[in-house]
């Protein structure tokens, strides 16, 4: 179904609107979300997070538009996990998974991947506090530069400016590792 028709029953209250959008967006809103609480939370309530995204659709509507829909769901799922962890205390999975690159099948690519992860979390480390949360919203939780303006009080140009300077001190840092070849 398309997304104009979804769009157009959501906004009718018809539930097989609701019922497209779960069709369509049910897996990819669920990997955001347990992207973001990992183990951190049993099963039960990852769905129930999942259940209040698609909720939030059927409530908003009429904030969605055509060829936006996965893109604010992502942004409604990432904004409903990080909630629901901090109700509970827990805090963003941001050193260990999410910094993860993934391995191949053979073993020595495995090493070498998990090397470079290191390497890669250890720079990402290194990077001043600010930096390093401004790199980590906008790479890892995909959050634009306005939103991220926004969350942390800064002005966009600050956030771009920050971003540019982090990006440098990562290549850098993997330059002299021997990771990133200038050229």
């Amino acid at each position: 179904m398309r997304e104009t028709t979804i769009i157009r029953q959501l906004r009718a209250g018809d539930p097989a609107g609701l019922e497209a959008l779960m069709d369509a967006y049910l897996p990819y809103v669920s990997a955001v979300v347990w992207h973001i609480l990992g183990r951190a939370m049993p099963l039960e309530d990852g769905e129930e997070v999942v259940s209040d995204v698609f909720l939030a659709a059927w409530d908003q509507a009429e904030d969605l538009r055509p060829g936006q829909i996965k893109v604010w769901l992502a942004a409604v799922a990432r904004h409903k996990a990080r909630n629901r962890l901090r109700q509970t205390g827990r805090t963003l999975p941001l050193e260990g998974e999410a910094l993860e690159i993934p391995g191949q099948a053979d073993p020595a690519d495995q090493l070498a991947r998990a090397e470079e992860g290191q390497l890669v979390r250890a720079a990402v480390d290194a990077l001043p506090h600010q930096e390093r949360e401004i790199f980590l919203r906008y790479y890892y939780y995909a959050q634009t530069m306005p939103e991220i303006a926004q969350r942390m009080d800064l002005n966009l140009s600050t956030v771009k400016t920050k971003l540019r300077r982090g990006r440098m001190k990562l290549k850098e840092q993997l330059t002299r590792e021997g990771y990133v070849h200038e050229a």
